[in-house]
């Protein structure tokens, strides 16, 4: 029997892999919404709130289960955003280095009327980082569609001494959080068919 449809409400290619790595099949969806944040928003109530926008947002036809995330690094309580420029690229990567931030990912699912959403954090350390380092980082295109402006599966790799929590949170999508999600709406995980 297959199993029912899933929807993906990203247009990150890193969400694609990491849930096509977990041998889920499922069609892709690009929820336009508001990504504003609002006065005195949390970083963690700002990315819950996004993703389940997201989800709300999809179309869900033939009765299919969405699953959407929204991702923030946070540094001193201030959520970063994708570069604009390398020169805020710069900014970004120069003022992660040599500290720890934080990464929130918020991760919604929805089937028929049933919402569920939380929140995964995940505290990552950068080594301290030469001006020349973050010259060389800025001029790759790696940083510029990565919320905080770098990627940890990539050569900001090289520049992380500590992860504390999950990883797959920081690339984007935390898998456990994700597929506890997806279970407790009664979305049938790839082990679970007979």
């Amino acid at each position: 029997m297959a199993a029912p449809p899933l929807i993906l409400a990203s247009r990150s290619p890193r969400r694609r892999e990491l849930l096509a790595g977990v041998g889920l099949r499922f069609t892709l969806a690009s929820p336009d919404i508001d990504e504003r944040v609002r006065r005195g928003e949390s970083p963690r109530a700002y990315v819950v709130r996004l993703a389940r926008e997201k989800a709300r947002a999809v179309h869900a036809h033939d009765g299919a289960t969405v699953l959407a995330a929204d991702t923030s690094v946070v540094v001193d309580g201030k959520i970063l955003g994708k570069p604009r420029d390398r020169a805020d690229a710069a900014r970004m990567i120069k003022l992660l280095s040599g500290r720890a931030h934080d990464v929130f990912t918020g991760v919604a699912v929805r089937r028929g009327k049933k919402l569920v959403a939380t929140a995964a954090r995940t505290r990552v350390t950068f080594r301290a980082l030469t001006p020349r380092e973050i010259a060389w980082y800025v001029r790759l295109p790696e940083p510029y569609d990565k919320a905080g402006g770098y990627a940890i599966q990539g050569a900001a790799g090289g520049f992380i001494t500590k992860i504390s929590g999950s990883a797959s949170n920081v690339i984007g999508l935390p898998l456990h959080t994700a597929l506890k999600l997806l279970a407790r709406v009664g979305f049938p995980l790839p082990w679970s068919a007979p």
